[in-house]
């Protein structure tokens, strides 16, 4: 296997990985990913004992032990470039032998779960609601500068949805890939389930308007009378894509689950969501455990 140059694969001088701060010793299997830094110890709070942490800009990462289950909870901040560097690192801690730079022989797929916040694009999804996602369909068009992108995603959705949307060609090309059968079988059972659009930004890729007006202020309600095989688009948030497609393609089993905070159909918003997401990682770190 051909040796991966310095100037593609970046460590630091203590031979972590350059933005997430990690050797392979620090990772569990099993990784918890929130976009709030803020998130990371209302997680690892639960821990019986934390053996590992370490900061960087917006990427904090907390290692430890719930009685004998490992897990990893590391902070990405917001948006699909962020989970770009965040897959592509992870992936390395274990599929690269940093000291080689060479691709490892044996294969290392992790489990990593998003814990997020989303906006519902369902009148009947309320604020407050846990939402597991079976499909991340993305605006952002990240998976198109990877090759394999079309051996990972499912067309017929994608296909559907710029059909029904009149999607624009001067906007980044639509990709759909599904949630991990595994982990969505096993943590998302109990749980509202639906199709997640990962959005490029908050304001106008969501449709939000401030002092600058929309380009397409049809599309929400395009989005909300969209169905595919009898499945809807449940929810808005801005990693998901990212998340399914790059975990598809570099092996790992990956879902996003998030707690609904606002309704976009109803102009609902809960103000205590704090509570909400803190039920959330009980119910998931309980999953996780047993």
């Amino acid at each position: 296997m051909s040796r991966i140059p310095e100037s593609e694969l970046i460590l630091n001088n203590d031979g972590s990985l350059y933005h997430i701060h990690l050797k392979p010793e620090n990772l569990a299997d099993t990784v918890i990913i929130v976009g709030d830094p803020g998130r990371v110890p209302e997680i690892s709070k639960h821990f019986d004992i934390i053996e590992f942490k370490a900061q960087n800009r917006e990427m904090v990462t907390h290692t430890g032990n719930i009685g004998r289950k490992r897990l990893t909870v590391l902070s990405t901040g917001m948006g699909t470039d962020n989970l770009d560097i965040v897959m592509n690192e992870l992936d390395a801690a274990v599929n690269i032998d940093l000291k080689t730079r060479e691709p490892k022989y044996q294969h290392t797929s992790l489990n990593i779960i998003r814990l997020g916040t989303s906006g519902a694009l369902q009148a009947d999804v309320e604020p407050g609601v846990a939402v597991a996602s079976t499909y991340g369909i993305g605006l952002d068009g990240l998976l198109y500068f990877y090759n394999g992108n079309e051996k990972v995603t499912d067309h017929q959705l994608a296909q559907a949805f710029v059909e029904h949307t009149g999607w624009n060609n001067k906007l980044p090309g639509i990709y759909a890939v599904p949630a991990s059968e595994k982990l969505l079988s096993s943590l998302g059972k109990s749980l509202v389930q639906g199709i997640t659009l990962t959005a490029p930004g908050f304001y106008g890729p969501q449709g939000r308007e401030l002092r600058l007006k929309t380009a397409f202020p049809e599309l929400n309600s395009l989005i909300e009378t969209f169905s595919f095989k009898g499945k809807r688009i449940t929810n808005f948030e801005m990693e998901t894509s990212a998340l399914y497609g790059l975990g598809r393609l570099l092996g790992h089993e990956t879902l996003t689950i998030c707690n609904i905070v606002a309704n976009r159909v109803v102009k609902t918003y809960a103000a205590d969501y704090k509570k909400d997401m803190e039920r959330l990682i009980s119910l998931i770190l309980e999953k996780l455990v047993h």
